[in-house]
């Protein structure tokens, strides 16, 4: 974007508590927080509402919390009785420590902007990541979209209509308890293919790792696997990297530590996705547009 960073102060105290000083003034002006809320997820979500609440009583005239990843998002509804909906209470936080506007990037579920009393863009990260594969020049013939379970067939048929309207395959997964996926089936074709997988994010890597391996069972040539948010939660790392995947592509919207790079990962940036974003907000423009 061409700007600066804004100055701030941000220290712990002994007792663990967070402490937040602009350095700079920011009276009248619109700001901007860019802070995913990736782990630690409870430190980076009060840092970001503390954050918020020194801007409002700095006298700041808009407040956009840029969320490049939305936690709590999974916790979206009640599936089983007495369940926490926790994004509705994240959405209820920000909006109560001041925050004028939510910017977030593939939330896990559509729904979860209905919980923010403010107004959300929605920004999807699909652009950058199909711009690279354009550049591998893989035949689009020999190419095959999957889903790695049923609850994200709109999302990876959204991403092969874009990518030369490939074909749609789907993982049926059945799962016994979080973070534990079991594959038990195929729908579509992918014998010869290179096929695809397409998620919004990669936790502990079980689903998207079973589904891969079932891929190689039924006959596909490559699998690449293509997420938005690298959460990379122990084990992850030893399931992406045991040579199931030609390559994992993801993007940046967590911060991706040293310790969990590996051979077959690519990392693409969407900074220039979200400051074309902020811009097009700052000017009142059309947001929806640049997905077009």
């Amino acid at each position: 974007m061409g700007l600066e960073l804004g100055k701030v102060n941000i220290k712990r105290f002994a007792d663990g508590e967070i402490y937040v000083q602009l350095q700079e003034s920011v009276r009248g002006c619109d700001v901007y927080l860019v802070q995913p809320t990736c782990p630690p997820a409870n430190e980076n979500l009060m840092e970001l509402l503390i954050m918020i609440d020194a801007c409002r009583r700095a006298s700041a005239k808009n407040i956009t919390a840029v969320i490049p990843y939305f936690g709590y998002a999974r916790a979206d509804r009640k599936t089983q009785g007495r369940e926490s909906i926790a994004a509705k209470l994240v959405a209820n936080l920000i909006t109560e420590a001041g925050a004028d506007r939510v910017l977030a990037c593939d939330l896990h579920s559509g729904q979860s902007m209905g919980y923010f009393d403010i107004p959300v863009d929605h920004v999807y990260c699909q652009p950058v990541v199909l711009d690279y594969l354009a550049s591998k020049k893989i035949c689009s013939g020999d190419l095959v979209v999957v889903s790695p379970d049923v609850g994200g067939v709109a999302r990876a048929r959204s991403f092969a209509k874009k990518l030369s309207d490939a074909p749609l395959a789907i993982v049926d997964k059945r799962r016994h308890a979080h973070n534990v996926a079991e594959v038990m089936n195929l729908i579509g074709d992918v014998k010869g293919k290179v096929a695809v997988m397409v998620d919004d994010m990669i936790d502990t890597a079980g689903t998207i790792a079973n589904g891969a391996a079932l891929l190689h069972q039924e006959g596909a040539r490559e699998v690449y696997a293509c997420c938005t948010h690298a959460v990379f939660s122990p084990p992850a790392i030893e399931r992406l990297s045991g040579g199931v995947f030609q390559e994992v592509i993801i993007t940046n919207t967590l911060p991706v530590a040293e310790k969990n790079y590996f051979p077959q990962l690519t990392v693409l940036s969407v900074a220039n996705l979200l400051g074309e974003t902020i811009w097009r907000v700052h000017d009142d423009c059309s947001v929806s547009s640049i997905f077009l």
